[in-house]
């Protein structure tokens, strides 16, 4: 494959896609090809099937290398939030003299803070959140700066080991893969989504999904808190399949039609034919239901930003992203009024791709692309 184009993977709780990729003119990216297909996903940090699991990464794969046009030798998977665990690290490595730093004691600084072995985890990724100089400058790349000291503040990524496995075992079923790479899902969305600039003073961004959804506060180019909760829109429609009693599928479908924002007369209702049969609701009382699933959401959000004792976020801006992000329409005015803060939604600035949605793949290939 030319050193341009990457192979990516990308695991969302109800999806996996395949992508082929490089880096286009202005920042963009070409797909070479792409292919994704549903899962039975993953929740409380286990995948809910391990055979479906592998029946999708299998699909995805072989349909995206037939279609890719290269030979593909390498895979970045992206590790969602439920398979991480992160570890911030603050260490000092002082010098007799100044000295330039370069990538010597870079390396010395990254040993002394590597955390202790976690039982069960498997380091995959150091990224800095800020170092500081002796002169209390502090800047992201101290590299070719002259210093007496350097404290290096560090985020450390640990995967889930037994997730790690089931990855690498369905890639090995395909003979040409012969390299695979995990990047943090987390990580990749808060470097490509947030600007430098909205990091500099932490940043909180929620990835809504389908089953599972992740909380995370960047700083830098690293993350300082991250938690994920198998909670997401998919939960939502559960809610209104059992107050209402109707097929989970007529739940799904009535979460796009309902407009949390709209103004519809009392006696307004939506219906939706399954199977022969007509379901018909008030919109009032499917908006109340909606409204309440979501208030549950909101609810753990509120409990992430209290759990992040390092900085308090309350009041700060939240950018939220994910395949729930736009189901169900002014979902990110709700989120609004109920955490007291503005939402604003964010999502690749790529054409025909700028949806919440496509997030999680292009900080993906846009991290592989950086690597």
């Amino acid at each position: 494959m030319r050193n341009t184009s990457v192979a990516v993977l990308d695991i969302r709780s109800s999806e996996i896609c395949a992508a082929v990729g490089e880096r286009g003119v202005n920042n963009t990216f070409i797909i070479k090809s792409k292919y994704s297909c549903e899962y039975d996903g993953y929740a409380d940090g286990e995948l809910l099937d391990v055979k479906s699991f592998n029946s999708a990464v299998t699909e995805c794969v072989k349909n995206t290398l037939a279609a890719a046009g290269c030979k593909v030798t390498k895979f970045f998977v992206g590790v969602p939030g439920e398979f991480l665990r992160v570890i911030n690290t603050d260490k000092v490595l002082s010098f007799p003299s100044p000295k330039k730093i370069r990538g010597a004691q870079l390396d010395q600084l990254n040993e002394l803070s590597r955390p202790q072995p976690v039982s069960g985890f498997t380091e995959i990724k150091c990224s800095p959140v800020y170092y500081v100089m002796s002169d209390k400058r502090r800047m992201i790349d101290p590299y070719g700066c002259v210093t007496d000291s350097l404290r290096a503040k560090l985020c450390w990524f640990l995967c889930k080991s037994s997730f790690a496995e089931c990855v690498v075992n369905a890639l090995n079923r395909f003979s040409s893969v012969r390299d695979v790479e995990f990047i943090p899902s987390p990580l990749a969305e808060v470097n490509y989504l947030l600007a430098p600039e909205l990091r500099d003073g932490c940043a909180a961004l929620f990835d809504l999904g389908y089953i599972s959804s992740t909380y995370s506060v960047s700083c830098g180019n690293g993350v300082l808190f991250s938690r994920s909760f198998s909670v997401g829109i998919g939960h939502v429609a559960v809610l209104l399949s059992e107050e209402l009693n109707i097929p989970f599928e007529v739940a799904s479908e009535f979460l796009s039609k309902v407009n949390l924002n709209a103004k519809e007369h009392l006696t307004s209702i939506q219906e939706i034919r399954y199977e022969g049969q007509i379901y018909s609701f008030s919109t009032a009382n499917l908006r109340d239901i909606i409204r309440e699933g979501l208030d549950g959401i909101c609810e753990t959000i509120e409990a992430c930003r209290q759990s992040f004792g390092e900085k308090d976020m309350s009041g700060k801006p939240l950018y939220v992203t994910g395949e729930g992000v736009k189901i169900v329409r002014g979902t990110a005015e709700h989120l609004s009024s109920r955490l007291v803060c503005a939402v604003n939604v964010v999502a690749p600035t790529v054409p025909y791709y700028d949806k919440p949605q496509f997030s999680s793949l292009y900080s993906l290939l846009d991290a592989a692309l950086g690597d």
